[in-house]
């Protein structure tokens, strides 16, 4: 009896032994781990090809907000499923040259460091978190020296996009209602019945849903943009253009929809306005940076 328990552990043992040199030889060199590889410094010059990513550097070593080259391009501009409202017309024609966007919304993470450096009042969070949230309660006067602080941090060209720009970004060669098609869908954004989990309640992480072609993400949703263009009733080539900050009189545009918007305000072609000091909890913003002349190789982060 005890030599047979002894046999049947042995002959576990050997075919144990046997099944792992079977998945050494067989099945391990086969096995590639997948990683997400982290966006790190580096000192080659910009090649600024279309979906390119990078990182300038800070003056401290720091990395800004991972930015993504968007391509020249013209495309159709207004409400081109005519599903909108009179201010989105008339459709025109906008040739955009190439520029970079950031892929995110700004998050608190990034503006707070931009807060702290210049002693300036962090923003309230909602009690919503703060980190990798997009940030809130911040008015066009607080990004526009966030893009100014950024432009002396890196020595290139950063601000708020147009609203041809954001447009343009937006559709990401698409004529739809939304990026991914002309019905809302199921969680593809963050908004009122949009099915996601943070519909009408709050902001989400950023990155919490699939990019745009472009590879921007929240472009729809989570939250309105401040663009630097100022707003007027009908299209007439204001939206193709930045408003300097000393004009403090007229309406800037927002775009994008937000957490508390009904799905038709996260349309590419929906837009709205807001004086320029006014800061809530439904508007945030992202940057543009200029892409210099080919002639010009700086130092970036890809």
């Amino acid at each position: 009896m005890t030599k047979a328990i002894i046999l049947t552990i042995l002959s576990g043992i050997l075919i144990g032994l046997i099944l792992l040199w079977i998945e050494y030889i067989y099945f391990i060199p086969f096995f590639t781990p997948t990683a997400v590889l982290p966006v790190e410094p580096t000192t080659k010059a910009c090649q600024c090809t279309p979906g390119k990513i990078f990182r300038d550097s800070l003056q401290n070593k720091t990395l800004g907000p991972e930015m993504v080259v968007i391509a020249a391009g013209r495309f159709r501009m207004g409400d081109i499923q005519s599903k909108g409202a009179k201010w989105e017309q008339p459709i025109h024609s906008v040739y955009v040259s190439r520029f970079a966007m950031s892929r995110y919304e700004i998050t608190f993470a990034e503006y707070d460091r931009f807060a702290q450096a210049t002693n300036r009042q962090k923003p309230d969070d909602a009690a919503w978190g703060r980190g990798n949230r997009p940030v809130i309660n911040v008015s066009w006067f607080d990004a526009t020296a966030y893009a100014h602080w950024l432009s002396q941090q890196t020595k290139q060209q950063y601000r708020l996009p147009t609203e041809a720009q954001w447009e343009y970004a937006a559709r990401a060669e698409t004529e739809s209602q939304y990026w991914w098609g002309n019905e809302i869908g199921y969680n593809f954004a963050n908004c009122d019945d949009c099915g996601s989990r943070w519909d009408n309640k709050k902001t989400a992480p950023v990155g919490s849903f699939s990019p745009n072609p472009f590879k921007l993400y929240d472009i729809a949703g989570n939250l309105y943009e401040w663009t630097c263009s100022e707003y007027e009733a009908k299209y007439n080539g204001k939206e193709q253009a930045c408003l300097s900050k000393q004009n403090t009189s007229t309406l800037r545009v927002i775009r994008g929809g937000s957490w508390y918007s009904s799905p038709r305000f996260l349309r590419s072609a929906s837009r709205y306005r807001l004086p320029p000091e006014h800061s809530d909890y439904k508007v945030g913003f992202r940057l543009v940076r200029k892409i210099p002349d080919k002639k010009y190789t700086p130092k970036i982060n890809q």
